[in-house]
């Protein structure tokens, strides 16, 4: 079946590709990336002027969203244009699932597939088939040895293996079999816009389709010593320092309420500044005129779990997590001569998407049978609108963020979300409650058993794999890790959140490039 599409490609795209010019496509993708982590998302702290200058120059899409609240499943499903439950990479590879999770929850965490399907045909294959130079630089975390980038489609990998996290941390040596090491001390980040500015900058007798996926934001958060004191005066002048609360708990986990950590901002300064490496590089070989860029984030950002770094405020949760601060993402597509400066749009457009619109930007005939649940943006784009579409997400999992075993249906401004561990449902207006915080599902008994209906019909028509009981299950256990996290892990994060503030603050002894400007 891959043979065929493969094949029907190349036949049907011959002609048209020898008579009009042929477009570019970079694609940036952002691990963690908070829908309020930039300045033109409403971020006051970090400062992004790249990345608000890319989004000055193409279309926002306001109601963008990845296709599941943690990296793996959004990724497989850009690279597929299928949903995380049709293809089944549902949780992060590597977490465990069914007896080997054992946290003391009411059920255990799904199977889930490990590695990216080798039947199907990934965006990267399509592309290398149709005549594309295809290039990969970052983060991959679809698979082990053998289900790596070069392996399904990607003719030029650097950095993208087995692992989610930079295994050695953010400044060389960083450990990676895919990448050569730097200087001790130089950053990951810049070092992966490098790479592929330089691969920008080569010599193309074809066109071509690089991928940039960074490591960063995702944690272990690290940053220059200077970025760091530059945030931690910057708080300083926005009153940000001092004792006050900076977490809430919510559900499972405290969630961080502010902006101010300045390790995190340092971080996303490199990332701008990364971004900007290669935007300036297209600018500088004069690619810009034709290529297209594509710019989002796998899931939301660390409100939660992990590094706790981030505020996504209003939008409730974060990374992990069922409501929109889990999901909802920046995105950016900028189409030279087509899509209109600073000009957005409120048309809802998710992770599966990206495959029917690259091919169709690049006059590919679209393969329908592969990118069954995404829809070419091309008429959004053009300034026309896309008819009114449910999105559905299913995350039959626990996380390291607080978030729950759900499946998700949203239809126009109607949010519902099924819970796995009871059978309750939430019912949100997002046109009126943003914040997600007033369950409608009690007053609206009958949107909500609509919404379920078709819930369900989806549910069975991809085949999701659901959760089991755990029969281990200790309501005595449950309840003591809850108080717990009320307790002793918020007043852990606020300690840590409020010392990152301090003058005297110093990162771990094992941090490489803590003094390193990276100029």
């Amino acid at each position: 079946m891959k043979t065929f599409w493969i094949n029907l490609i190349l036949l049907s795209a011959a002609l048209p590709l020898l008579s009009a010019p042929q477009r570019n496509f970079l694609f940036i993708l952002v691990d963690d990336l908070g829908c309020r982590d930039l300045g033109y998302t409403g971020s006051t702290f970090y400062e992004t002027p790249h990345i608000d200058g890319l989004a000055a120059s193409g279309m926002r899409f306001d109601q963008g969203y990845a296709a599941c609240q943690v990296c793996s499943p959004s990724r497989a499903s850009i690279m597929l244009g299928k949903t995380p439950a049709r293809h089944g990479i549902t949780q992060w590879i590597g977490d465990p699932s069914g007896l080997g999770w054992d946290k003391g929850d009411p059920v255990m965490n799904a199977e889930y597939v490990h590695n990216l399907p080798q039947q199907d045909v990934t965006i990267a294959e399509a592309m290398q088939e149709a005549g594309y130079t295809t290039f990969f630089a970052g983060k991959w975390h679809l698979g082990s040895e053998g289900s790596w980038p070069e392996n399904h489609g990607f003719m030029i990998n650097k950095g993208g293996w087995t692992v989610g996290s930079p295994k050695g941390g953010y400044f060389a040596p960083w450990n990676n079999p895919k990448l050569e090491n730097g200087p001790d001390g130089e950053s990951l980040t810049l070092r992966l816009a490098r790479e592929t500015a330089s691969f920008l900058g080569s010599e193309h007798d074809k066109p071509f389709f690089a991928f940039l996926s960074f490591y960063s934001v995702h944690g272990p958060i690290q940053t220059t010593e200077a970025l760091c004191e530059k945030y931690r005066k910057k708080a300083e002048a926005m009153g940000l320092v001092g004792d006050k609360e900076r977490f809430e708990f919510d559900r499972r986990l405290p969630v961080r309420q502010v902006q101010d950590n300045p390790v995190y901002a340092g971080m996303m300064e490199l990332l701008d500044d990364a971004v900007g490496i290669v935007l300036d590089k297209l600018k500088e070989t004069g690619l810009d005129k034709n290529t297209v860029v594509i710019f989002t984030s796998d899931n939301g950002g660390v409100s939660s779990g992990d590094s706790f770094s981030t505020s996504l405020l209003p939008y409730r949760g974060g990374k992990g997590r069922q409501w929109e601060g889990g999901i909802r993402e920046p995105l950016i597509i900028h189409v030279p001569g087509m899509t209109q400066p600073d000009s957005s749009t409120d048309t809802p457009a998710i992770g599966m998407d990206f495959y029917p619109t690259i091919l169709d930007l690049a006059g590919l005939p679209l393969m329908p049978k592969q990118h069954v649940d995404g829809v070419s943006l091309l008429p959004v784009l053009k300034g026309e609108a896309l008819g009114p579409r449910d999105l559905f997400w299913h995350y039959p999992h626990y996380g390291n963020q607080g978030g729950e075993p759900s499946s998700i249906i949203r239809s126009k401004d109607w949010k519902l979300i099924y819970y796995h561990e009871d059978g309750r449902c939430e019912l949100y207006n997002l046109a009126s409650d943003i914040g997600e915080q007033n369950d409608l599902s009690a007053l609206q008994p009958e949107k909500t058993a609509e919404l379920k209906k078709r819930l369900d019909a989806w549910l069975a028509d991809t085949q999701a794999v659901m959760p089991k009981p755990d029969p281990r299950f200790s309501k005595e256990r449950f309840d003591a890790r809850l108080k717990n996290a009320r307790t002793v892990v918020k007043d852990k994060q606020e300690k840590r959140a409020a010392h990152y503030l301090k003058e005297n603050w110093t990162p771990n002894s094992d941090w490489w490039g803590s003094s390193v400007t990276n100029d």
